[in-house]
């Protein structure tokens, strides 16, 4: 099977070469407009990836200009070019994700850092825990419940295929507790946290409860790294709408840094295994 690609990611990346190379050939985005006749802007919306498509030929013509004369480097602006057009497995879920949904990113991310207070993170969950989650709110129609719960368990692909992601996951001790969808669910969805933890690609730290105050307890986030420099860090921060996307870079380096003080005051990977198989082992008056 062929290794999901991001769209966006791949367009933001042609976008950075496009601005890199019109840089180096002492060009402003007005006099390359001008140049070609082109309408007011339209090079910059290239450069900012407001232009979502960019032909063939247009890139050829800003290439030529540039003086961007290496084939390798010529075929790679196209082949951007081409992976940007083309849609990921997250577009058949219209009532799910939106063009820009978290998959997109998540599809290249060699790094996932997350942050979960009241809940298990998605890409952790089982479909009964995902299913129970989505129904507490609401009211959903069957439906589209289960396109929901379908489109959360194929983003957990990411994890399992060759070259996954890194996933290093802090959750708050609260969210373990949390009995979603009933005891059998709950778990359900801990001996299955076990069993993720135990992958080398994957770390469980669990923030205990009488940690006290810590540096995140204004929302849970996560943060997305890139193998391709080209590609820079972004945080997502789940909302009741469709989440938001934050690119600057110091918020990234506070999200980066708050990320690296909850993990601070978490338990390690071996004694949070331990207080999940402590959780999955009490009884169910516990629970």
């Amino acid at each position: 099977m062929t290794t999901p690609h991001s769209p966006t990611l791949r367009l933001r990346r042609l976008a950075a070469m496009l601005r890199r190379a019109r840089e180096q050939a002492g060009y402003t985005t007005s006099q390359v407009g001008a140049k070609f006749k082109w309408s007011a802007g339209k090079v910059s919306k290239m450069e900012t990836t407001e232009t979502k498509r960019i032909s063939p030929s247009d890139l050829d013509r800003l290439m030529d200009l540039y003086g961007v004369t290496d084939q390798a480097e010529r075929e790679g602006m196209q082949a951007l070019a081409r992976d940007a057009r083309q849609r990921g497995w997250w577009s058949k879920y219209k009532k799910v994700f939106s063009d820009h949904a978290l998959p997109d990113f998540e599809a290249e991310a060699s790094l996932i850092r997350t942050f979960e207070a009241q809940i298990v993170p998605g890409l952790l969950q089982t479909p009964q825990y995902a299913e129970a989650l989505l129904k507490g709110g609401r009211y959903t129609d069957p439906e589209t419940v289960r396109q929901k719960v379908e489109a959360r368990m194929a983003r957990r692909d990411i994890l399992t295929r060759p070259e996954s992601a890194r996933l290093r996951a802090v959750i708050d001790e609260a969210a373990l507790r949390r009995p979603i969808g009933g005891t059998e669910t709950l778990r359900g969805q801990l001996a299955h946290l076990l069993y993720m933890a135990q992958l080398p690609n994957i770390d469980v730290q669990v923030l205990p409860l009488d940690a006290g105050a810590h540096a995140a307890l204004g929302a849970p986030f996560t943060l997305l790294d890139f193998p391709d420099p080209l590609d820079l860090p972004i945080v997502y921060i789940d909302t009741a709408g469709e989440g938001v996307f934050l690119e600057d870079p110091e918020e990234v380096e506070a999200h980066s840094a708050t990320f690296g003080d909850i993990q601070g005051s978490a338990l390690s990977t071996t004694r949070s295994a331990a207080v999940i198989t402590d959780l999955l082992r009490a009884p169910e008056s516990e629970s």
